[in-house]
């Protein structure tokens, strides 16, 4: 039953990024009905009496549920169509994961009530930061498109035409940014301060601790370097995206090899 309404809410998150700008009526019945079908159905999978299911299928999706709730929210402020069509088929596809890669039980007898608690702010952070990166890419193309304006207009095009100015969009960018930096150091501080109440064990310096701490190191790079050197435009975009990209292989790339690619069971 949950692998239907997984379907069912991968099907309304593609029909949303496919339809176009003069359906907004329609999208914004679409939208919040398959975020709804989106997250009941994450809760009932991941969550259940005594257990916890974890795996980068569940992680991956929970983010995206999570970034469509960003986008929506952002989207009542300020017009972003552009990013409709960047988040939706993502949503699609990631919706559908938990599906075909079910991750694995954790039991949660025995274990603190600060690990909840971690695993969610962890969720945020990496929500939060995605939908950051989506932004970043979203500006890249934007400025691309200032200096190589052409007379044909495509799909694409059509889409950043809709966005609001470079300058407005940095600042969605650095408060998006802001707010994920914070959740993630928030998730660093638990993981290394309360290792062994969260995990049974002292901090691991793992391939997952290592690549968490340097996405950190990044984004505070580019919160210091906004503040006392003005950074903006590439440098910005640069530090994001690789912030993210190292953010993703901490924990998504590292239990996407574990659990498809060596079929070993990860807790």
């Amino acid at each position: 039953m949950q692998t239907y309404l997984f379907i069912a809410a991968a099907l309304l998150y593609a029909v949303c990024g496919l339809l176009p700008s003069r359906k907004a009526g329609l999208i914004a019945v679409l939208a919040p009905l398959a975020w709804l079908m989106h997250g009941a159905t994450l809760w009932f999978d991941v969550i259940a009496p005594g257990t916890l299911r974890i795996g980068f299928a569940v992680m991956l999706s929970s983010a995206l549920w999570v970034s469509v709730g960003a986008y929506w929210i952002e989207n009542r402020n300020v017009v972003l169509d552009g990013l409709r069509r960047m988040v939706m088929p993502c949503a699609a596809l990631a919706a559908i994961l938990p599906a075909l890669f079910p991750g694995s039980l954790i039991m949660l007898n025995g274990k603190s009530l600060m690990f909840g608690w971690h695993i969610a702010i962890a969720i945020l952070a990496y929500s939060t930061l995605t939908i950051a990166a989506f932004h970043a890419v979203l500006m890249a193309l934007q400025e691309s498109r200032l200096h190589t304006r052409s007379e044909r207009s495509s799909f694409l095009d059509a889409a950043l035409d809709q966005l609001p100015a470079l300058l407005t969009m940095e600042k969605l960018l650095f408060r998006l940014i802001g707010f994920g930096f914070f959740l993630l150091s928030l998730t660093v501080l638990s993981g290394i301060v309360f290792s062994e109440q969260l995990f049974g064990r002292a901090l691991r310096w793992d391939h997952k601790s290592v690549f968490t701490l340097l996405s950190w190191a990044l984004f505070a790079a580019l919160l210091a370097g906004r503040h006392w050197r003005g950074w903006r435009g590439k440098t910005a975009l640069t530090f994001t995206l690789a912030g993210f990209a190292t953010l993703l292989l901490a924990y998504v790339g590292s239990r996407f090899v574990l659990e498809v690619v060596l079929h070993k069971a990860v807790s």
